[in-house]
């Protein structure tokens, strides 16, 4: 008789099955790193400085192919995420925090990222040929660059930090490309110190936790650095991007473009998110997570903003 007794519906234990695939595809999602997706802002930046441009002629389509061109590049860097995730996952283990990436913890398989890498990484490149040729070019050399990184240049000191800069460079030029534009040099220019700046604000942070939790395995190229090497670079390049956009704002092409001297007036917001950030840096140990300090400091987004507003109504306003 207790063999024919049946088990009660309440007392059999849910399928486990049906969790698996919403964890994966969890894991999957972290694995992009969609925060780091900020980055390619820098490439609507040629089409949002073109908009006051009495030489320029732009029509709305442009700023959706604008759109096209970031969603492209967004896709591309988790391709580059991955991959770069994959050579690291051993090391990545060893460290504190990156340990809990999908990859390095073991929840997503190394051939299922290196699938999912070359799935994103031909929707990238493909995709930006139908935008442009010299976008596609653009995009090529950022992998390409990003690869050269991955597999040897972030091991050289400074080099890589030149490298992350020199990647927000590209963005901006193809960005230019995607919506036939051209970007002022000293734009280029602001934009390379600024990201030298996040970078080696990065870096620093990163020096700083190797010698507090003895991690000399962290960053390999870091061990023969000096963290007083860091501050004094860290401060030049503070200064040169507040002296590189004031004069942006005043030179000649500048003003013959926009017909205005009043770009000066957003220096003051330059420098007051210079200043947040340093704050950020040295008095509240943050700086390793740029991306998140953007989405998340209050002060710095309200500056951001408040920048954003006063150059469109005076680029947009006196048109």
């Amino acid at each position: 008789m207790g063999n024919s007794i049946e088990k009660s519906p309440d007392s059999i234990p849910p399928p486990q099955a049906a969790a698996t695939p919403r964890l994966t595809l969890r894991n999957l999602a972290r694995a992009l790193r969609p925060r780091q997706w900020t980055k390619n802002i820098v490439v609507l930046a040629a089409f949002f400085f073109a908009l006051g441009d009495k030489q320029q002629h732009l029509s709305p389509l442009m700023f959706g192919w604008a759109l096209l061109a970031a969603a492209l590049f967004c896709i591309t860097s988790s391709a580059v995420y991955i991959f770069n995730d994959i050579i690291d996952r051993q090391r990545d283990s060893a460290h504190p925090v990156k340990r809990l990436r999908p990859i390095a913890s073991g929840a997503i398989p190394v051939a299922t990222a290196w699938a999912v890498a070359f799935i994103l990484l031909g929707i990238g490149m493909g995709g930006s040929w139908f935008v442009a040729p010299d976008f596609a070019l653009m995009v090529s050399m950022y992998v390409a660059l990003q690869i050269a990184y991955t597999l040897w240049l972030k091991h050289v000191a400074l080099v890589d930090v030149f490298v992350i800069a020199f990647g927000f460079v590209l963005r901006a030029i193809a960005g230019g490309f995607a919506v036939n534009v051209t970007i002022s040099s000293w734009l280029l220019i602001c934009t390379f110190l600024m990201a030298l700046f996040l970078a080696l604000c990065k870096r620093r942070h990163e020096k700083r936790l190797m010698e507090e939790k003895q991690l000399f395995n962290l960053r390999p190229s870091l061990n023969d650095s000096d963290q007083r090497l860091f501050d004094q670079l860290i401060a030049i390049m503070a200064g040169a991007v507040i002296i590189a956009y004031a004069i942006y704002t005043q030179w000649p092409d500048t003003v013959a473009k926009f017909q205005t001297t009043h770009l000066s007036f957003t220096i003051p917001f330059v420098i007051f998110g210079m200043f947040r950030y340093l704050d950020l840096v040295y008095r509240q140990a943050k700086g390793d997570q740029p991306e998140y300090i953007l989405l998340t400091d209050i002060p710095l987004i309200l500056d951001v903003l408040l920048f954003g507003v006063c150059v469109w109504w005076i680029i947009i306003g006196n048109g």
